[in-house]
């Protein structure tokens, strides 16, 4: 167990697999209280007991992120559980392999929804209690995608390029008031997402990382991680890409 986020009490949504869990753990192990979030209520309790297991603090709560009164429900057992929210991940996505003719409105929608709206919905429910904390620290997961672009994945490359522009635009608004806010961009990462792909796609995007291989979710918790501590104090609205080199090209 380190320390580097004692007295921490941290949101992660999309924190039942993944990315997102790995974060919880992380989180946990270094002294934060971790609420962990996610559809998937039998891996996200999974993911609770064992952090509880290992000697972390945490708790699971379910969630769509696309909901406002989920969002509420959130932030509102958040306090009465730890007494303050000081750190919220907003993590939890989805992507289709779609392009602008084969991607359907519904795809579309539900990409943004819980990619683009969800980190919004997640900002606004907190910040009341991020700001109370004199502070707070915001990462938002959003992808190397938000940044370059790719064929075929309209929704998703929309999507999180959103989101590194939402996080500066809180990173501006929130600088004065005890809020930072920055995002973290992963290129391709081990996820149940990343396995979506066909071997063929995986292979070739492998081949076109310098370091020649993929990252793992820890690669993303660490960074966000070090965003969430006081070691990161004179950083807002800034992005950092974790992707092995690929973006540099």
């Amino acid at each position: 167990m380190g320390n580097r986020l004692e007295g921490k009490v941290a949101i992660i949504t999309g924190g039942a697999s993944g990315i997102g869990e790995a974060h919880a753990h992380l989180y946990a192990s270094e002294g934060a209280k971790v609420v962990i979030t996610d559809v998937q209520e039998d891996l996200g309790e999974k993911v609770a007991s064992a952090i509880k297991s290992e000697g972390g603090d945490a708790i699971f709560i379910r969630q769509d992120v696309t909901s406002e009164s989920d969002w509420a429900n959130v932030a509102k057992t958040t306090v009465e559980e730890y007494g303050a929210i000081t750190t919220l991940v907003n993590n939890a996505g989805v992507g289709n392999f779609t392009g602008v003719e084969e991607e359907t409105l519904e795809g579309f929608n539900r990409v943004v929804a819980i990619c683009q709206t969800g980190v919004w919905l997640g900002m606004k429910a907190c910040m009341p209690a991020l700001k109370k904390s004199g502070n707070g620290a915001i990462v938002n997961i959003s992808s190397l995608f938000g940044i370059i672009g790719t064929p075929s994945m309209i929704s998703y490359h929309g999507a999180k390029g959103a989101v590194r522009l939402m996080t500066k635009s809180a990173g501006l608004e929130y600088a004065q008031q005890g809020v930072r806010v920055n995002s973290v961009h992963p290129g391709i990462i081990e996820t149940p997402l990343a396995k979506t792909m066909g071997d063929e796609q995986m292979q070739a995007i492998i081949a076109s990382t310098p370091m020649a291989r993929v990252g793992r979710p820890i690669d993303i918790a660490t960074m966000s991680l070090f965003l969430c501590t006081d070691e990161a104090a004179f950083i807002t609205g800034a992005e950092f890409v974790v992707d092995g080199g690929w973006g540099a090209q």
